[in-house]
């Protein structure tokens, strides 16, 4: 695609990587037909496509309006679209870099904005979230129907193993998964003890910063980075062996930190370790499988009426971590039956924050996503993201767990 960048963009490090993102495409469309958003709308504004026309012309010194704005946003960020394309388009990162120029020239008023700032102050701050989600639990039963579909039950991590082995991993407790879903954490911590890896969740991390940099809060998301990668490198540099993400979503922003930091020579370096040592559970748990399969011959089998289940792959397992298969093969060792389903590429609509902001276009996605997961008539539905399993667990009438979940419980069996 030939390009001609605004003066303001073209000496900048944003403009040259928009630059260089735009010169891949080739127009072709494939993109098109695996976009939940356009297959929803049919309007070419609303498909990869259409957005990159609608970016390179504000790159390129035209300016945007409010209904530039509306397409941008209605983009779940679900990535699907880059496993698609043929030329390796980053899509994602260019979304980004359009969003934050379109947002400085088409500033948020209202409503929106209010909305949004709300969303900034609280999702990332654990000790805030976690208070109001615990006070939303006490009182859950006398929610109104559509809050109380986001409010889980409250719960517990379960018990905590003795640990003390010489193999040591690093955990990223997040933001709103400790006070939502502690099971999580609480399961990989088990799972991985049997094993003989102790996992250690880091004093001082927290949010890893995808809630602002897709709030468009771009230097928000650098200090998440920042504070995260001062919590963990010591503990790396100490012996621990990766730093292991439980929640897919948070695991897609992560492995950009070395991207977020490149400028920044305090920490450029420092980040790029860290994202070499990342890894998504799934990725440490098959490195076990010899011993895992050991522990699970051990078990009892699985009752009939347990083994059929429905595994959803959050796009950012698929498309961003590009992840297949291996939560599937693990969740086969242990006796699963995975039922098949239809349209798994697809977003389930919960993409963060998606949810709140476009609500009618994430209740569509919510809807077919779960018919596509219980037309098989599983007896569980799995995911490996904290947003999905909400999501879909808000819409479903059968249980939705983190698949590591299943296997703590295939263990303890």
């Amino acid at each position: 695609m030939e390009t001609h960048l605004a003066e303001f963009m073209r000496k900048t490090t944003a403009g040259r990587e928009a630059e260089d993102i735009l010169r891949r495409c080739v127009h072709c469309g494939f993109c098109t037909a695996t976009c939940p958003t356009y297959q929803l709308l049919g309007d070419e504004l609303d498909g990869p496509r259409g957005r990159i026309y609608l970016i390179k012309q504000v790159l390129e010194g035209a300016e945007p309006t409010e209904k530039t704005r509306l397409h941008l946003d209605r983009c779940l960020t679900c990535r699907s679209c880059e496993s698609t394309c043929p030329s390796g388009v980053h899509y994602s990162r260019l979304l980004d870099i359009g969003r934050e120029v379109v947002e400085k020239k088409v500033p948020r008023r209202g409503g929106d904005a209010a909305m949004r700032g709300a969303l900034k102050s609280l999702l990332p701050r654990p000790l805030m979230f976690g208070a109001a989600m615990k006070l939303g639990q006490s009182v859950r039963l006398a929610l109104p129907g559509a809050l109380r579909a986001k409010v889980p039950p409250l719960s517990s991590a379960g018990p905590r193993p003795h640990g003390g082995h010489a193999r040591q991993v690093l955990a990223l407790a997040g933001c709103v998964q400790p006070s939502m879903y502690p099971n999580i954490n609480g399961a990989t911590r088990r799972v991985l003890d049997r094993l003989g890896i102790d996992m250690v969740e880091a004093r001082g991390a927290g949010c890893c910063g995808a809630v602002r940099m897709h709030l468009n809060e771009h230097e928000g998301a650098r200090e998440d980075a920042r504070r995260n990668v001062d919590a963990w490198w010591p503990l790396l540099e100490a012996g621990a062996e990766h730093v292991v993400i439980t929640a897919s979503g948070c695991g897609t922003q992560v492995v950009e930190y070395a991207h977020l930091l490149q400028e920044d020579p305090d920490y450029a370096d420092k980040a790029a370790r860290i994202v070499l040592a990342t890894r998504d559970v799934s990725e440490v748990i098959v490195a076990e499988v010899a011993p895992l399969k050991a522990l699970l011959a051990a078990c009892p089998p699985l009752p009939e009426h347990q083994r059929l289940l429905a595994f959803h792959s959050p796009c950012s397992l698929q498309h961003g971590l590009k992840i297949r298969g291996t939560v599937e093969s693990l969740l086969t060792a242990a006796g699963y039956m995975l039922a098949p389903v239809a349209d798994s590429h697809l977003c389930c609509g919960s993409a963060g924050t998606y949810s709140v902001l476009q609500p009618e276009i994430s209740q569509r996605l919510q809807a077919n996503k779960v018919h596509a997961l219980t037309a098989g008539r599983p007896s569980v539905i799995a995911s490996a993201n904290v947003g999905c399993i909400g999501h879909i667990g808000a819409a479903a009438d059968i249980p939705v767990r983190h698949w590591i979940e299943l296997i703590d419980e295939r263990l303890s069996a």
